[in-house]
């Protein structure tokens, strides 16, 4: 993302401009900065952002359950949270999240309640310790990939 600046006066400059800057037709010196400010960087490159999507894709459209995956704090009760994140999805009752929070060790799997009746507690928990596993071994995409298609066979085929 960058934004444009306006240096005051019109000028007009025939020496060199820093990066990111031109003078315009109307002698004007335009700027472009990248703003970064309270951007974190991915942790993942984007190989491993479109096999999460991929993952994602195919668990929602094999089900009919709208997954969605949440990467990181999760502040106070760490449940609790989760639940909220849950509720801002647009279908709750149907929806499942995933909320990881590594630095916490977290891992929450939270379903709606049509979900739920698809995906019950004990398979959620098999699947949370499957991507706990890949956590462990340094593999957080691997982990979530694997998570979304243990709940996605889980829950079954759309009917």
């Amino acid at each position: 993302m960058a934004t444009g600046d306006h240096h005051g006066e019109l000028v007009r400059t025939d020496g060199e401009l820093p990066i990111g800057a031109v003078v315009t037709n109307s002698g004007r010196i335009s700027e472009a900065r990248m703003v970064t400010d309270g951007i974190a960087p991915s942790p993942f490159s984007p190989v491993q952002l479109s096999s999460l999507d991929e993952a994602l894709t195919i668990a929602s459209r094999t089900t009919g359950l709208p997954f969605s995956v949440y990467l990181g704090a999760l502040d106070g009760d760490t449940r609790a949270q989760a639940e909220a994140l849950h509720a801002l999805t647009p279908d709750p009752a149907h929806a499942v999240l995933i909320a990881v929070s590594p630095a916490q060790r977290v891992v929450e799997v939270v379903t709606g309640a049509e979900a739920a009746r698809r995906l019950p507690d004990r398979s959620c928990r098999l699947a949370v310790m499957s991507m706990v596993a890949s956590f462990k071994e340094g593999d957080l995409i691997g982990g979530l990939v694997s998570g979304l298609r243990m709940l996605s066979d889980q829950a079954g085929a759309h009917r």
